[in-house]
């Protein structure tokens, strides 16, 4: 279960509103630590099924050889040019690699609805394209924080 947000409960957003957020969102920013303790942040697409976030990530990238000695990742989704429009989730927890990596499209039923969520989102199709290059990693966050700027708008003046 994922720590409860305590500071920022007037601007965090609800259940639906992450949901919906996740689901229109396109681009995430992952953050990984080395052994040494160098952080790397790169940007990825990914799916949110309502309980994970996941990542479908070049299996021969810095991320990976990361993530293989440390699991821990953070991950922000955010948008929003001015102050009051700002807006964003942070979402982390420990990175588990699901299915083949890298993924070559056998039958695997736990990346059923990843798959399908993610070939709808970025590809307009019902089936997801797989080029042998990319694998899938799950987020279940340990913890969560969002805002929502908009929130802070007082009433409009009379």
């Amino acid at each position: 279960m994922a720590a409860i947000q305590r500071r920022g409960r007037r601007i965090m957003m609800t259940d639906a509103e992450r949901d919906t957020y996740l689901a229109e969102q396109r681009t995430c920013r992952v953050a990984t630590v080395s052994a040494d303790g160098r952080p790397h942040v790169g940007a990825l697409w990914f799916t949110w099924d309502g309980t994970s976030i996941w990542l479908y990530s070049i299996t021969r990238s810095l991320r990976w050889s990361q993530l293989r000695k440390d699991p821990r990742i953070a991950v922000i989704v955010d948008d929003g040019v001015e102050y009051a429009d700002l807006r964003g989730i942070e979402l982390a927890g420990a990175a588990v690699p699901v299915g083949e990596a890298p993924r070559t499209g056998e039958p695997y039923p736990e990346l059923d609805v990843p798959e399908r969520l993610f070939a709808a989102k970025y590809f307009g199709m019902d089936t997801m394209p797989h080029d042998g290059r990319h694998a899938w990693l799950r987020l279940t966050p340990q913890s969560i924080t969002s805002w929502d700027f908009r929130k802070l708008a007082g009433p409009p003046a009379p």
